[in-house]
């Protein structure tokens, strides 16, 4: 008697699971996040506050919602993978470029909000990503109009926001003048 040949495995099959140890890897992804805002709330007091309810109480739920999901996730991935995805879409790699306006935009604003106010920070952070989202689509984003009307949507955006946060709610929030109007 003759032993079967051993075959390779199948391209299929090792997509397949490639495919499971990825899913697997994103499950076990949120399961470590709900872990460390778990540990998170560990330090937050659980002093009950109006209605009963500590500051606590919204960390731990976030956390035990989390790591249902992930649970759920990993079960999924290994009880047969996520089923019914459709194809992914977009670009078959990342476009560098607009990851990079993006990035500048976040980091620039953490590192001005102090010195510039939360309107003008927030400006600069909205233009920046707006220019990389534009350049990821393929839109012309280097006209002085599409700057202007970005720059100007900023604005029309965080002012709002920074007003209704220290006029309306008593949050400080820095701005560019003493007036709180800014």
């Amino acid at each position: 008697m003759s032993a079967a040949p051993i075959s390779a495995p199948s391209a299929q099959g090792a997509s397949a699971a490639s495919a499971t140890r990825a899913q697997v890897a994103v499950g076990a992804g949120v399961l470590l996040t709900a872990a460390a805002l778990a540990v998170g709330a560990i330090d937050i007091p659980s002093n009950a506050g109006y209605g009963g309810v500590g500051p606590n109480f919204l960390p731990w739920l976030v956390a035990a919602v989390l790591a249902l999901c992930g649970v759920l996730l990993v079960w999924e991935a290994l009880s047969g993978g996520f089923r019914a995805m459709d194809e992914p879409s977009g670009a078959a790699q990342a476009n560098v470029p607009a990851f990079v306006w993006v990035s500048a935009g976040l980091l620039l604003n953490a590192a001005l909000i102090g010195t510039l106010g939360f309107i003008i920070s927030c400006t600069l952070c909205y233009l920046l990503a707006v220019q990389g989202l534009r350049r990821a689509s393929g839109q012309d984003a280097s006209s002085a109009r599409v700057w202007a009307v970005d720059a100007l949507t900023g604005v029309l955006i965080s002012a709002p926001v920074f007003w209704a946060f220290t006029k309306l709610l008593a949050i400080n929030l820095p701005g560019l003048t003493q007036t709180g109007w800014l």
